[in-house]
């Protein structure tokens, strides 16, 4: 999540309004100097109360690719229990978002490699790779906490889904790059490791 600046735009209702507004009004753009850097200061949004995930029905497509899980719920029974070590936080989070889990899973998996105490030279930290200012407006106290740097990249995520209309590559763009750089260049920014970044999540995230 590199430091960038986006233009005002709505967001899902799910978030705050100071969110929106501070997540989405920024002024400057600038090339990304490493995977997930940014230096957004967000004002911080209340945590809501977890829900119970309901029981898994049966009869959705664990193949589903899209983001039309963005207004409900992702459910996939099939992949309970087969994304790794943090398998029952990243469903946690996923449902607490309406995402899907395997894109969480993919981001996860080429921002730290599941190393919860990884560290970029920009500062970025924890599986996800969230800086300081922005783990902190999105209520995260300890970055290399495993629950809350989910919790807080699947709460970014899902803003910059909402942001590109469910549109996977501009939003994995912004997470690498910044949103203000997406909406710069109309799509993703022409910056090698973004342009490199984009293509090797959404691989992943098609064959998990």
């Amino acid at each position: 999540m590199n430091p960038s600046n986006s233009s005002p735009s709505d967001t899902s209702s799910s978030f705050s309004s100071v969110f929106s507004s501070q997540l989405l009004n920024q002024n400057s753009v600038q090339q990304p100097s490493s995977s997930l850097v940014s230096d957004l200061f967000l004002s911080q949004a209340a945590w809501e109360k977890f829900e119970q995930v309901q029981q898994q029905l049966p009869g959705l497509d664990k193949q589903t690719k899209t983001v039309s899980q963005t207004n409900s719920v992702y459910e996939a029974p099939s992949q309970q229990g087969k994304l790794g070590k943090y398998d029952e936080l990243i469903q946690k989070a996923a449902a607490r978002y309406s995402l899907d889990p395997k894109l969480l899973y993919s981001i996860i998996k080429h921002e730290s490699n599941f190393n919860p105490n990884a560290k970029s030279h920009a500062g970025a930290s924890g599986l996800m790779q969230l800086m300081p200012a922005t783990a902190r407006g999105l209520g995260v106290q300890d970055v290399f906490n495993p629950e809350q740097n989910i919790n807080g990249g699947a709460k970014y995520i899902k803003s910059m889904l909402n942001k590109y209309n469910g549109n996977i590559e501009k939003a994995l763009a912004a997470y690498n790059a910044g949103p203000g750089n997406v909406d710069k260049y109309k799509g993703i920014p022409p910056f090698k490791e973004t342009m490199a970044y984009v293509p090797k999540v959404m691989n992943t995230y098609r064959n998990v």
